[in-house]
């Protein structure tokens, strides 16, 4: 990916590797396809961009269970690597192997590293707990040396039974003759591979360039994996030419240069459009029908199958895809359900919804499915794991609106009490502490600090109404977010997504569209139609701002297939759109209908065999299909709290504007008047000084002056009114015990003197 920026992958070999590999090509949106990565568990990673083009293992679990259970095994003991690949399936087995009540008394899990003499003293384990039928699933390498051991342990001889996955059986044929003669006996299963004229012809040439180019080295026969392996070259190379791939790079991203930094791989290009091309690639190919796109297929034949059984007669049946010469989608469904007018189909057991208009020309069965289209959107996934969820309750233009007001509303109380309150006064690091301490102390109590200009009064009677609504309403929204598991849907409204005129999907030659149209008023320019659930995935996936849609509009049967494979990102919800559901049709006045329509009706209300067709084909997992009840209300933005912070601001620039005006009404003249030839920056500067002082006629600050530095009494004793001293200074005192001499000499007063001590009285 890095070096050489390739389109794609083709590998890895192994499940261990490919849940490293799958991670990396989700990151770098470069497809990741393997023909022989088989585990269930890569399928729960549920990267976009993972393709198995091998089956996967957990597909073999009902033909294992059928054989225990037609050989009437009540106990069975799995063995199996203790790798990825091993115990992926393990879970799986024991639902098979419950739901036939036989039991899993034990599990023996084997790693790879375990050398001869290990792997015996299990097996003898084993032999001493007297178990006797054994499911071994393992690769070659492993699963060769067990058996050679089993062997010479006599645990392959009669009294015992071994069954092998295909992990084992697809890779033995043919092997060396010691391993055979020490597996007689053994049963296995294998995917079945359909006799083609095309297989042989491959085989032939094989052989023959094989021989050609190697003849010192003996040819093994192809094996199911080396087909696979075949048909995904070729599946790549087709989808290479469909999507018009041409030479392109990768996006870097605005991170280090750092080699070790996966983040600076980048994203491909072409990862999405080629991605794309291969889900809806289908051919004839080596191993059969290639087709890794799922849809109208499972549910419905499942169904009809289970109808023909309940039939009082025999009905046979041959399913005939409606494709053409490129194995596509021959047409819509109009189209399809045309062919039985024309008499080329004698019915369509399709997913085809009854329609009033498709009644002219068949006639339909009852409904077998669940009826309604639903809108299906993507999920915002849960926060409470995240450790930075606390800043999740306020948006980012909130938090930043909200910083912006408590530094504003400090400085509107800074310079309300500046020259007036000894509180605001000191060292400017001082001031400005005091100042932003002051604004932000309002959150959580009262602050130590007296105000002292009713200005000041006002402007915080409002900010602290604001504080009080801001904290209060996020301390309740952090705790939503913390104890209401937050499912909450991208949009629930359809009216929001017309509104704002959001594109919108629906399924391929499905009348979903007309409906959307008709029915709801979307625009026809808006909607998008897609095939296979990976594209509906990475439409919703990406967003209305990368080119994909709001919602998606479908069918729920079609809604119960994504949400099977994709339930933990999206959601139904909305309401249900009634329509008729799913039948099956036939020609005009056919006498099958009434009798498909009554065995339609015993299938449906046989509800344990309705859920074990929905639990085959959508799976188990079923509670995510539709938790819209269970939205929680999103971060506060705002827009929610515009009025609050247009009032505070208005009443603070209001406070400011008014003690502003009036200190300059005071002192602005005086700066004038001190000299006139000073620049207008330097009368500004003059103002900052007196605005800086301390404001003597401020009340409170003459009563702090006198209250701080008292002046001391002063007594004298037989001094009289207007009496002359040495100096000629004629002066007042009172007698008794004064707190004030007044110098009538104000010339030649001496500054900064708090009281006069004369010279005593002259001696008569």
């Amino acid at each position: 990916m890095k070096n050489e920026q390739v389109h794609a992958i083709i590998g890895p070999q192994t499940s261990s590797q490919a849940k490293f590999v799958i991670e990396l090509g989700g990151k770098a949106e470069v497809p990741i396809v393997s023909f022989s990565a088989t585990s269930p568990t890569l399928s729960a990673t549920r990267s976009n961009y993972f393709v198995r083009t091998a089956q996967n293992d957990s597909s073999q679990v009902k033909a294992i269970a059928s054989i225990v259970q037609a050989y009437g095994w009540r106990e069975i003991v799995p063995i199996y690597e203790d790798t990825e690949y091993g115990n992926g399936l393990v879970p799986f087995l024991l639902d098979a192997f419950q739901e036939i009540d036989t039991r899993v008394p034990y599990g023996s899990r084997i790693p790879l590293d375990f050398n001869h003499t290990q792997i015996m003293r299990e097996l003898n384990k084993l032999k001493a707990m007297q178990k006797s039928i054994f499911l071994v699933h393992m690769s070659a390498l492993l699963g060769s040396r067990l058996f050679l051991l089993a062997k010479e342990a006599g645990m392959m001889s009669e009294g015992y039974a071994w069954i092998v996955t295909d992990g084992l059986s697809a890779l033995l044929d043919p092997v060396g003759y010691e391993l055979m003669d020490s597996m007689q006996g053994v049963l296995g299963v294998r995917p079945h591979i359909p006799a083609s004229k095309k297989l042989e012809s491959f085989k032939s040439r094989w052989r023959k360039n094989f021989t050609t180019s190697k003849p010192q080295i003996k040819m093994n026969e192809l094996n199911l994996f080396g087909l696979w392996a075949y048909d995904t070259v070729w599946a790549i190379a087709m989808a290479v030419e469909k999507a018009g791939i041409v030479h392109s790079g990768y996006v870097k991203p605005n991170t280090s240069e750092s080699t070790d930094d996966i983040a600076s791989l980048g994203k491909s290009e072409m990862g999405p459009r080629l991605l794309r091309s291969i889900l809806s690639t289908r051919f004839q190919g080596l191993s059969g029908d290639f087709h890794l796109g799922w849809w109208r297929n499972g549910f419905t034949p499942d169904v009809f199958r289970s109808v023909v059984q309940a039939l009082p007669f025999p009905l046979p049946y041959e399913f005939i895809p409606f494709v053409n010469k490129n194995k596509q989608s021959a047409g819509t469904y109009n189209e399809l359900l045309y062919q039985i007018k024309l008499k080329r189909f004698d019915a369509v057991v399709g997913d085809v919804t009854i329609i009033a208009n498709h009644s002219l020309y068949v006639d339909f069965t009852l409904p077998y499915s669940e009826s309604g289209i639903r809108m299906l959107v993507l999920t915002k996934r849960d926060e409470r794991d995240n450790m930075w969820i606390f800043l999740k309750p306020l948006s980012l233009e909130l938090w930043l609106t909200t910083g912006i007001a408590f530094i504003f509303t400090g400085l509107v109380v800074w310079v309300l009490e500046h020259r007036e309150n000894k509180e605001f006064r000191g060292k400017p690091v001082q001031q400005l502490g005091t100042t932003l301490w002051f604004s932000f102390s309002t959150l959580f109590f009262a602050h130590r600090e007296k105000v002292v200009n009713n200005w000041t009064r006002f402007v915080l009677i409002i900010w602290i109404f604001v504080v009080l609504i801001i904290s209060q309403s996020y301390t309740a929204s952090l705790a939503s977010m913390l104890t209401v598991k937050p499912l909450q849907p991208a949009f629930v409204d359809v009216k929001e997504i017309k509104r704002n005129r959001y594109f919108v999907g629906h399924q391929k030659n499905s009348f979903v569209k007309d409906f959307l149209v008709k029915e709801l008023n979307f625009h026809a320019s808006l909607l998008k139609e897609y095939e296979t659930p990976e594209e509906y995935h990475h439409a919703l996936s990406i967003g209305i701002r990368k080119g994909g849609v709001a919602a998606i509009f479908d069918e729920i049967p079609y809604v119960k297939l994504f949400l099977a494979k994709y339930g933990s990102k999206f959601q139904m919800v909305g309401p249900t759109y009634k329509t008729d559901g799913f039948g099956f049709a036939f020609p005009l006045q056919s006498p099958l209908v009434p009798y498909v329509s009554r065995a339609i009706l015993k299938v449906t209300q046989d509800k344990d065999k309705m859920e074990e067709i929905e639990r085959r084909n959508f799976g188990r997992e079923t509670t995510c299909l539709d938790q819209a009840s269970m939205v929680t209300s999103g971060g506060l933005s705002l827009p929610s709290f515009g009025g609050l912070f247009i009032i505070t601001g208005v009443a603070s620039m209001s406070a400011l504007l008014i003690y502003v005006t009036k200190f300059l009404y005071i002192h602005w003249p005086a700066s004038n008047t001190m000299d006139q030839d000073k620049p207008f920056y330097m009368r500004i500067i003059e103002l900052a000084k007196h605005f800086d002082k301390e404001d003597p006629s401020a009340h409170h600050l003459k009563i702090a002056g006198s209250s701080v530095h008292p002046i001391p009494s002063v007594e004298i004793v037989g001094a009289s009114p207007n009496i002359d001293d040495a100096h000629g200074h004629s002066s007042t005192s009172i007698e008794g015990s004064g707190d004030i001499i007044v110098d009538q000499d104000h010339d030649n007063h001496t500054p900064g003197s708090g009281v006069a001590n004369p010279e005593p009285p002259h001696t008569p």
